[in-house]
């Protein structure tokens, strides 16, 4: 097989398990074709692993085997290992939406896959992934024999890839949406139209806290997409939730979801709003605020200006609160850190003139896994936070 040659002393990330090689590193390519895998070797000959290469992306190689196994057969063994964690830790009994591929996390760049009762969806970011499709089909229709699998590939990242948008039907016939159960809470999931593949499934875990913390409280949440916070909220004694966001397709199924749950219709009430706009309204008299909004920053440069705009929502939301109260917000830029984050968050609380203090932390949830090698995969980051 053709091989990549990384220049000396920059084969260390390799060799330390990490998925990306930058185009800075590589000091031979042979010809291929845009796409193709390639063996890695180091300058001293080496054999690193395997990896997919295209020359119109900054990180021009993404590994998918390391060492000496060979691609296809890492590719099937990281899809194995991928199914076997999530099927020791879901209950599809009580949770029958869960992701099954989380891209790197799960050794398989380029890759994810998100599993709705019986509706598998695909996403398809690199091209390399696009050459590598129909195994992973193979591999997935045997192990899961879903009803529809259904590609979502409409992602901004693949136009550095050289690839178009993409959604098509890949098995099977066309799914709007899908009941799904989270923790035994049923849900909606718009496949079709919705925002990811159709559920923020990475949120499982702070709609469980939600429920945990919203009793006797008066609930916003903003950003609310389908309403799955709302819903949880109320499920946990909150007196109201009230949903605000842009959609009003997304609104008409946070109701139904709603509907669904055997809620009353005056348990809250839905605005379509801008969020910043809403929040300058007077008479909120809100307790609880969540800040879901999506991700600010979709590219480094965009981070001066996401943070910017985290810091005027959690301003606004901390000046709007009644208080004591609680505010649970996140940010989904993989470019904000942590750190970053809770220094924007601290801006705003002291702008706000509030005492802020952070009563826990959020991550995604752990169908989203960040492998320890690769620590890129982390993007969400959330704080419960108390503001008297």
């Amino acid at each position: 097989m053709n091989a990549a040659v990384l220049k000396p002393g920059r084969d260390k990330a390799v060799k330390n398990r990490h998925h990306w090689i930058f185009s800075g590193a590589v000091r031979d390519l042979p010809d291929f074709e845009d796409g193709e895998v390639l063996a890695v070797r180091s300058a001293g000959g080496e054999l690193l692993g395997h990896a997919y290469f295209n020359r119109k992306s900054a990180i021009a190689g993404r590994m998918i085997a390391f060492g000496t196994e060979p691609p296809d057969a890492a590719v099937r063994a990281s899809l194995g290992r991928a199914l076997a964690l999530r099927k020791a830790f879901f209950d599809p009994a009580s949770t029958s939406a869960v992701r099954l591929v989380n891209a790197e996390g799960d050794g398989l760049p380029g890759l994810v896959a998100d599993l709705y009762d019986d509706v598998l969806v695909l996403q398809i970011a690199t091209l390399g992934m696009e050459k590598l499709k129909p195994l992973v089909l193979e591999a997935l229709q045997a192990a899961l024999e879903p009803r529809a699998i259904l590609e979502r590939s409409d992602l901004p990242a693949r136009r550095e890839e050289g690839l178009e948008p993409f959604e098509a039907v890949l098995f099977g016939q066309p799914v709007d949406r899908v009941r799904i159960l989270e923790d035994g809470v049923p849900f909606w999931a718009g496949l079709a139209h919705g925002q990811k593949t159709g559920f923020y499934l990475d949120q499982r875990g702070s709609r469980r806290l939600v429920r945990e913390t919203a009793a006797g409280r008066r609930v916003l949440n903003a950003f609310s997409y389908t309403g799955s916070f709302s819903v949880s909220a109320l499920l946990g004694g909150a007196v109201r939730a009230d949903s605000v966001d842009s959609s009003e397709e997304a609104l008409a199924l946070a109701r139904e979801n709603f509907e669904l749950n055997g809620l009353p219709s005056d348990a809250g009430l839905f605005f379509t709003a801008d969020v910043f706009e809403f929040l300058r309204e007077p008479g909120l008299d809100h307790d609880y605020i969540i800040l879901d909004p999506p991700a600010f920053a979709k590219k480094r440069a965009d981070v001066v200006a996401a943070c910017r705009g985290y810091k005027d929502i959690n301003r606004l939301a901390f000046q709007r609160i009644r208080t004591p109260g609680l505010v649970l917000t996140f940010s989904c830029s993989h470019f904000v850190d942590e750190t970053l984050f809770q220094q924007v968050v601290f801006q705003a609380a002291r702008e706000a003139g509030r005492r802020v203090r952070i009563l826990q932390k959020h991550r995604q949830a752990f169908d989203h896994p960040v492998n320890i090698c690769h620590p890129e995969t982390a993007y969400l980051k959330g704080f419960l936070l108390y503001v008297d």
